[in-house]
C-alpha cells in the first residue's frame, strides 16, 4: 500500500484552522517545518513558537484525491497556501520519512544526542536518546548546544543540578548521564514536565533522579551546585534574584537564550550576584557562566 504526502507553504496565522481542515479531510499526520530558513530559538516555557512561514506536510492514504484536498483548502484559505506539491511514499517509508533529516549530534568530546531511529555512533560515549521536536528543545539550537557543551566540559561528578525551564529535560538528563547525583526540573508548562519524565524513562533513568515541578512547587531552601536556565533574556532578567539564590556559594550558574545585543542588559541584572567567569557565543546567541561568591562567614 502507498501513501501520499501533500506539501505546501502556509502563513503561521492560519495554522490552527488549516490543521483542523486537514483533519476533517482525512489527514493521518501533519508535520511542520520552516519555509524560509528563519531561526527559531528555544521557547519560553509554556509557549510553542512557530515560524512566520511554515512548510506543512500532511500524510494521506493513497485513496484521497489531491485535487479535492487542494480545492477545499485553497477555497477556504485563498491567500494562505502556496507552493503545493504531492509526493508518493511506499508503505515502509512514511512513518520515518520526517526523521531522515535528523542525525546524531555530538557535544564536546563524549556527549551525543541520538534520535531513536539511529544507532549511537559511539556506544561507549555518553548517549542521550532523544527525538527531535518543536516545542521543548533537543539540542539542535545554539542555546541548548552551548549549555550541553558546558555540562560536558565542566560538570563535576556527584553534583546537584537545577534545570530551570527544563522543556524536554535535555539538559537535566545530560547532567545525570554525565554523573550528576540528582537533578530538579522546573517548567511552567505541565506538558514539559510530562515530556521530561517520558525522556527519563526512554534513557533508562530512574524518574526519581529528576523530579519535576511547576515553579511554585519547587522545594524551598535548597541550594544547587549548578543552576542552568536556557530560556530567554527577558525571563532571565526577571528571574536573576531567584536563580542566583538557588546556587550554593561557590556553585555555578549557566544561563543561555541570550542574543548578542542583549548581553549588557543581562549582565547588568546579574552584576553583584555572581562573578562572571566566561561568555561563549555560537551564531548570534550567548551562554553566560557565572560563579556565586563564597560566603565570607564560611572561610
Amino acid at each position: 500500500m502507498s501513501w501520499q504526502q501533500f506539501h505546501f507553504a502556509l502563513r503561521e496565522a492560519e495554522l490552527e484552522a488549516v490543521e483542523a481542515a486537514l483533519e476533517q479531510l482525512g489527514a493521518l499526520a501533519v508535520t511542520l517545518r520552516d519555509a524560509e530558513d528563519q531561526p527559531i530559538f528555544e521557547p519560553l516555557p509554556g509557549t510553542v513558537p512557530l515560524w512566520t512561514q511554515i512548510r506543512v506536510t500532511a500524510l494521506f492514504s493513497a485513496s484521497v484525491s489531491p485535487t479535492e484536498v487542494y480545492t477545499a483548502l485553497s477555497g477556504a484559505f485563498p491567500d494562505a497556501i502556496s507552493a503545493w506539491n504531492v509526493e508518493t511514499l511506499a508503505d515502509q517509508d512514511w512513518e520515518r520519512a520526517w526523521m531522515d533529516d535528523f542525525k546524531p549530534m555530538r557535544f564536546g568530546q563524549r556527549l551525543w544526542i541520538v534520535p531513536s531511529c539511529h544507532t549511537p555512533p559511539d556506544p561507549h560515549a555518553v548517549n542521550l536518546m532523544l527525538d527531535p521536536g518543536l516545542a521543548f528543545g533537543t539540542g539542535t539550537h545554539a542555546t541548548t548546544a552551548l549549555c550541553l557543551e558546558w555540562l560536558e566540559q565542566r560538570l563535576e561528578p556527584d553534583s546537584t543540578v537545577l534545570d530551570y525551564g527544563c522543556g524536554s529535560g535535555v539538559l537535566g538528563i545530560a547532567a545525570l548521564k554525565l554523573g550528576a547525583r540528582w537533578v530538579h526540573g522546573v517548567d511552567l508548562d505541565p506538558q514539559a514536565l510530562i515530556a521530561t519524565q517520558d525522556n527519563l524513562q526512554r534513557n533508562t533513568l530512574n524518574p526519581e533522579s529528576m523530579p519535576c515541578f511547576l515553579p511554585d512547587a519547587l522545594p524551598q531552601g535548597l541550594h544547587y551546585d549548578v543552576v542552568v536556565a536556557n530560556i530567554l533574556a527577558g525571563p532571565l532578567q526577571e528571574l536573576a534574584s531567584l536563580l542566583c539564590e538557588k546556587v550554593r556559594p561557590g556553585g555555578a550558574l549557566v544561563i543561555s537564550g541570550i542574543l548578542a545585543e542583549q548581553r549588557e542588559a543581562v549582565l547588568q541584572s546579574y552584576a553583584g550576584r555572581v562573578d562572571i567567569q566566561a561568555l561563549r557565543q555560537q551564531d548570534d546567541w550567548l551562554c553566560i557562566w557565572g560563579q556565586r561568591p563564597l560566603d565570607p562567614q564560611s572561610n
